[in-house]
């Protein structure tokens, strides 16, 4: 039981009221030699006893000390030489302090025993002190020793208690002083330690007092107005780290602190000695109205004293018995020693707990069994075992409260499907619903369990349950959150489900009832705004489509956010999780991957992509197609003529930006397709392919703008102009002034043989002579002036090959005599050893000439322009060789294609263009190169 305070007016029950159990097996101790009842001390005029450290201690009138162990084999000497009148034991140390006297009259002496040591069979005296309060003799009523061995109390008939502080084993340096005077005696003394502080409590028969004598002066507390006026009334307690006082009186046993008093319990009649076993309350007292008669023994009359003991945490007597004239009250080695006035030993053995609660479940004394293994440390799993047991008998007799309130106490020991089938087949609704409480509040719920519970409530309609379950928004959560959601949804109770989803972040089923059930499109949207970027990232591509044809405007603008710098709409401006390096962090996803949400929802997808290229202008190019495509989409199919300008307008300057990413590829296909005539072109400009634009305008028949092609893109491509002769020459029409124009820039270009486009005027069937009259009039006196250039040319060939020969039979047959007088290459004159080249009068410094020139045997300064002449000729050759191969190889094969592809890889049919010299300057090429460059005299 744990103690509560009392007011001092309010009646406590009397100790009849509770229930009797015998908790203790009683029995005489023998001796082991004789097997008889022990009677050693049948001659013993017993006058103290005390235990502890594996003794009894036993003191007599005579003065002598009997030390009894547990084999109460007996050790005497004598301690005093008249009489022992008290003896204290300490707890914590070996010693015994006994107080007695050794001369007639009022003169009693403390001694300190060391039962450790021992000479010639008696334990060693470490102090001797005289105990008289001034010079007053009176006779001690009590003793009592603190287990820091510093302070001793003693107290006197007279009402004086002598404090002595100091070490108690020694007398030395031992300093003594009065604490208390008063004209009771003291009844009880004892002490306590609080914290720092050491208290005294004084007994007396007309007070309670607390001294506290740690400090520099000692304080006095009052804690009660009466006390007790017999001796071996007062006692400690050891129910708790707190002990408390207690004192027995002739109504009530009494709890006190340092400050106040506690609880009282009233136990009638008169109490002799109180005592205290393992947190049992032993009183010996008498009671008149059921005292059992007095007894005789060995010619003397005995009265019978009742010894009870109490369970006072439990509340309930574990043991009541007569025993003759009870002298002292002994505790040792696990059980009770009670000396009875015919001087036999009585032995209380208290019963193991197990037995003692078979004896409580015989009686269905649950309650009283679950409160006594706590007090006594029972194990967890024992403990479980009685709460089984106790809900069992409980459900029994049909208590089905009670036994619902014992079933939870075994939540994570007891297969909570025990319980469950229990109440499920009684229909016991509430009692279930209680117990799937706790056990969620115990977290030892499952899923099925969470399911049970949430389907009570929902069957019992208890909204209050239920919102107190899920809704509270501080409760610890002790449940599975997806199987709440789950039923909550399935019973109807969306609100709680999209709490518990909100509250937990369980993203998906949010959305999903606040679109599938709630069609709350609008607080779905807004949930998605206030996600992390990778879920909002996620959810917007799992639900886009629904929420484009619901709320497009605010999809669309959500969409712009999280394409560009995305923020959670409950973030501030600056929040620090979004910095690296005191840089905001910038989190964008890919507009591509969102287009197809858009899917009946063009105007939006224009909007989303024209902010998307104007805010990052080097997006991908899946976007600015797809604008592309809708701009023409718009084009084509505007009836407003304000409207399809600015659409016209849009998609020009879209093609024209330079930033512009588009596919030009793609571009092109979109603008034929939707036939946009300006894009076709820019296009085709842009991708330089000006034949298509001239193409263009042929197949739509614009002559102006077929001619401006030619002239504006004629440099580029020379070949529009043959194309654009073609296109003319096949006309009927009258188109002679553009057929004109471009005859005349063939013929300014010699783009085409006059042949050629004879041939191509031929098809014309308008074309008259006139006009090609002045082309071909012209076009023959150049050929006339060429032929005669050629002849004229050839005339000179020949006069140079004969001049050259001619020189070379020279060169043959006579002496060649060099004149030169300098070097070609330092300009100095020369010096024997020299050389000299026959290619001209070039001569050289040996030692000039093996520095510079590059190749032994030719002349520098004629090397480099003879090595050009000679590049020349052997191309021709290669080439005549070559031409001839390929005309023999192809008239040879089969697969005539394969053959002109090997050589178009070869390159073969590359234009080369060859850079001539001037007449003159060709004769002096072909001049050198009949010299010897390799021909040189030393």
């Amino acid at each position: 039981m744990s103690y509560y305070a009392l007011p001092r007016s309010i009646t406590v029950p009397y100790a009849y009221q509770w229930r009797r159990f015998n908790f203790f097996d009683k029995e005489i101790v023998k001796d082991s030699e004789t097997d008889q009842p022990f009677d050693k001390l049948k001659d013993v005029n017993v006058s103290a006893c005390v235990s502890g450290r594996g003794q009894l201690i036993i003191g007599d009138h005579e003065g002598y000390l009997y030390l009894l162990n547990r084999q109460l084999q007996i050790s005497a000497f004598k301690a005093y030489e008249i009489r022992v009148s008290h003896l204290f034991q300490m707890k914590q140390h070996s010693l015994l302090i006994s107080i007695g006297e050794d001369e007639q009259g009022v003169n009693p002496l403390i001694k300190v025993w060391n039962l450790e040591k021992m000479e010639r069979g008696v334990p060693l005296c470490t102090r001797i002190s005289r105990a008289i309060p001034g010079n007053k003799p009176t006779p001690v009523t009590c003793l009592s020793v603190h287990d820091n061995l510093n302070w001793m109390a003693v107290g006197f008939e007279s009402g004086s208690v002598i404090l002595f502080k100091g070490d108690v084993t020694k007398d030395r340096h031992s300093k003594t002083r009065i604490v208390h005077e008063s004209s009771k005696p003291v009844t009880g003394l004892a002490f306590k330690t609080q914290g720092k502080n050491i208290f005294l409590y004084v007994v007396t028969e007309a007070s309670v007092l607390s001294i506290c004598i740690s400090g520099k002066q000692d304080v006095k507390t009052s804690v009660e107005d009466f006390g007790s006026g017999r001796l071996g009334c007062t006692v400690m307690s050891d129910l708790s780290q707190d002990h408390q006082l207690v004192v027995g009186r002739q109504d009530a046993v009494y709890f006190y602190q340092t400050d106040s008093r506690g609880p009282c319990l009233a136990f009638e009649g008169e109490k002799l000695q109180l005592h205290w076993f393992r947190g049992y309350l032993i009183i010996v007292g008498k009671d008149n109205k059921a005292l059992p008669r007095p007894v005789t023994v060995g010619g003397q009359t005995l009265e019978m004293n009742i010894v009870t003991v109490y369970d006072i945490q439990n509340k309930f007597i574990a043991y009541s018995a007569p025993f003759p004239d009870v002298i002292g009250v002994m505790s040792e080695w696990g059980s009770v020693y009670i000396l009875g006035g015919d001087r036999k030993f009585y032995q209380l053995q208290e019963k193991d707990t197990q037995t003692k609660l078979e004896m409580l479940f015989k009686k269905n004394n649950y309650t009283l069994a679950i409160s006594l293994a706590k007090s006594q440390q029972y194990d967890q799993e024992g403990l479980m075992d009685i709460f089984t047991q106790y809900g069992d008998h409980l459900y029994s007799k049909g208590d089905h409260d009670g036994a619902i309130d014992q079933y939870i106490k075994t939540i994570g020991k007891l297969e909570a499907s025990y319980v469950i089938r229990k109440f499920l087949d009684a229909q016991r609704i509430h009692n279930l619903t209680k117990y799937l409480q706790a056990l969620h509040k115990g977290q030892k719920a499952t899923e099925e369990h969470t399911t049970l519970l949430l389907n009570c409530y929902t069957k019992l309609k208890d909204v209050s349950k239920l919102d107190e379950f899920i809704m509270t928004k501080d409760r610890e959560v002790d449940f599975d959150v997806e199987t709440a959601i789950k039923v909550c949804r399935q019973a109807g109770y969306f609100d709680h489900a999209l709490f518990l989803a909100e509250k937990h972040n369980k993203h998906e089923w949010y959305l999903r009832m606040q679109l599938e059930d709630k069609k709350n499109y609008q607080k779905a949207l807004e949930y998605i705004g206030k996600l992390e970027f990778e879920e909002a990232e996620e959810n917007l591509k799992k639900y886009g489509k629904v929420l484009m044809s619901e709320v497009p405007r605010q999809t669309t603008e959500l969409l712009k956010r999280l394409c560009t710098d995305y923020r959670p709409t409950d973030r501030p401006l600056v929040d620090a999780g979004m910095m690296e390096g005191g840089i905001p962090r910038i989190q964008k996803a890919s507009a591509e991957e969102f287009i197809h949400i858009f899917v009946n929802n063009s105007e939006k997808l224009t909007e989303f992509l024209e902010h998307m290229v104007k805010v990052q202008p080097n997006c991908n190019n899946l976007l600015y197609n797809t604008l592309l495509e809708l701009y023409l989409h718009d084009v084509v199919h505007e009836r407003d003529g304000a409207a399809r300008t600015d659409k016209i307008r849009k998609t020009e300057e879209l093609l024209k930006n330079p930033d512009a990413k588009y596919d030009l590829d793609q571009a092109l296909v979109l603008c034929q397709m939707n036939n946009f005539k300006t894009g076709i072109l820019y296009l085709y400009e842009k991708a330089h392919l000006y034949q298509q634009i001239l193409r263009y305008h042929m197949e739509h028949d614009d002559y102006i703008h077929v001619i401006d092609s030619c002239k504006k893109f004629g440099q580029q491509d020379s070949n529009l102009w043959v194309q654009a002769l073609s296109y003319f020459a096949r006309k009927e029409e009258q188109c002679k002034p553009q057929l004109m124009e471009v005859l005349s820039h063939i013929d300014k270009k010699s783009l085409l043989p006059p042949l050629l486009v004879i041939q191509t005027l031929a098809h014309n069937s308008t074309a008259t002579l006139s006009v090609v009259k002045d082309y071909i009039i012209r076009r023959l006196q150049l050929e006339s002036d060429q032929i005669a250039e050629d002849e004229r040319l050839i005339k000179q060939y020949r006069e140079d090959t004969e001049k050259k020969r001619g020189q070379i039979e020279q060169l043959k047959t006579e002496a060649k005599i060099f004149q030169a007088s300098k070097c070609n290459i330092c300009n100095h004159p020369l010096e024997i050893p020299s050389v000299h080249f026959l290619c001209e009068p070039h001569s050289y410094h040996q030692h000039c000439f093996e520095s510079y020139a590059e190749n032994d045997s030719e002349c520098p300064v004629c090397a480099a322009e003879n090595r050009k002449i000679m590049d020349i000729i052997r191309a021709q050759e290669q080439s005549k060789d070559l031409h001839e191969h390929f005309h023999n190889q192809l008239e040879r094969s089969q697969d005539g294609f394969s053959v002109v592809a090997d050589y178009f890889g070869r390159g073969v049919f590359n234009k080369v263009t060859l850079i001539t010299d001037s007449p003159a300057r060709q004769r002096d090429q072909k001049s050198a190169s009949s010299n010897f460059p390799s021909s040189r005299l030393v």
